[in-house]
């Protein structure tokens, strides 16, 4: 089982174990990760520069945890 996604997650892991975020994420504003241009660190503190407050921050971590959810429910009903 992959971990849960939290405000403390590197953007880069998160990134790895979820690659669809790079998606999820430049449509909520934080744009930064598909330009090309690495950000290092959590995705709390990548938020936080854009703007975002407690509340979308865990917004967008519910999301990304249910996003993680039926990626991996899609990846074990193909094998």
């Amino acid at each position: 089982m992959l971990k849960m996604i939290d405000e403390k997650i590197s953007i880069e892991e998160l990134v790895e174990i979820l690659p669809s975020s790079v998606t999820y994420l430049s449509k909520k504003g934080i744009k930064c990760i598909a330009c090309g241009e690495p950000i290092w660190g959590t995705l709390e503190e990548a938020a936080r520069e854009k703007g975002f407050g407690d509340k979308e921050i865990h917004e967008f971590i519910r999301e990304l945890n249910i996003l993680m959810d039926e990626n991996q429910e899609g990846s074990s009903q193909n094998q």
